[in-house]
């Protein structure tokens, strides 16, 4: 199992994916897990490892997902006498299992680097690629005419034309350092790819002048709108590894403050796969080809994480169908 896990953990790294891993760290009989256990959730809900049945595994799914949501690792207590929690970042949840048992798991997630994405090949490109890819971000340069002397440390290099929104990852920021190369058209291409970032290196003066071109080829408004400019924070910086400096340090901000956001309303948590069903008593993720409890409410089928939770529903069906939304 340790072997599987450290694969998939390579591959999801290799393709800049995020995940959360999640490792029982205390557990007391009959709980099936064991200390050491330990597996990797995938934004789509799928488990690879071990850490448990019944309600456990969906309460580690639904907390991995929430973990990647926020960008924080937790720490997840599972028991049927449940405590108060010892600090903000500990969630506690009833073991709805008749077996009972009380499992501790600590959960962390894993979220790739973002993508620097050059464009030209100014002396200020060049410097942020070297000290992008010195703090272990990935690196790709674009330019009419790519030469991999200019930028021998970049992960991708590309000439303007071959670079489209496939080549675009998720966490991706995008700096304009031209310089005066074919500004217009550059700029106008990186306005098209599909990036919630783009700066210019520009004074605001030069970039006013540019933004009046792009509006002659069509860009909105809204558009312009979101190129920042000048890149980087007023550090006062004049070299061109100054300057990249800046730039890295603004992206560096603007990353670290979409991780801690604040995190979405539980009942938000949404899994992007038909593979699983959102227990309506306990409103934990029930994986559905692998559900041991099983109901037909109304001619459709209910799953259920444990015997618990099973017991609970046919008590009172209405209850909770008719509170909370499933699928």
């Amino acid at each position: 199992m340790h072997n599987s896990f450290i694969e998939k953990a390579r591959i999801l790294n290799q393709g800049h994916e995020a995940y959360a891993t999640a490792i029982i760290v205390r557990r007391t009989i009959p709980s099936s897990g064991k200390p050491g256990d330990k597996a990797i959730i995938t934004r789509d809900g799928k488990i690879t490892g071990w850490i448990g049945g019944g309600c456990t595994r969906g309460i580690v799914l639904k907390e991995a997902l929430l973990s990647l949501q926020e960008g924080k690792p937790r720490y997840v207590s599972i028991s049927p006498d449940p405590q108060k929690p010892f600090n903000s970042n500990t969630k506690i949840y009833r073991m709805t299992c008749q077996s009972g048992g009380t499992v501790d798991v600590y959960i962390e997630p894993v979220l790739p680097k973002p993508q620097i994405v050059v464009f030209g090949h100014s002396h200020i490109a060049m410097a942020l690629a070297r000290i992008a890819k010195a703090a272990d971000y990935q690196v790709s340069a674009i330019s009419y005419d790519p030469d991999k002397t200019l930028f021998p440390t970049a992960d991708h290099l590309l000439e303007l034309d071959e670079l489209t929104d496939e080549h675009i990852l998720e966490n991706s920021y995008l700096i304009v350092c031209t310089q005066g190369d074919r500004d217009v058209e550059v700029l106008h291409q990186a306005i098209s790819l599909n990036s919630a970032y783009l700066s210019f290196v520009a004074s605001r003066k030069k970039a006013n002048a540019i933004f009046h071109e792009l509006r002659t080829k069509g860009v909105s408004f809204e558009e312009l709108k979101k190129i920042k400019t000048p890149a980087g924070l007023d550090i006062g910086a004049k070299l061109p590894e100054e300057v990249a400096i800046s730039i890295l340090a603004e992206i560096i901000k603007n990353f670290r403050s979409q991780v801690d956001t604040e995190l979405p309303p539980e009942d938000s948590l949404v899994i992007n796969s038909d593979e699983y069903y959102i227990n309506p008593v306990c409103q934990i993720p029930v994986q559905k080809n692998s559900a041991k409890h099983i109901l037909e409410y109304q001619g459709e089928k209910v799953y259920f994480c444990c015997d618990g939770c099973k017991v609970s529903f046919e008590k009172s069906p209405e209850k909770y169908m008719n509170a909370t939304e499933h699928s």
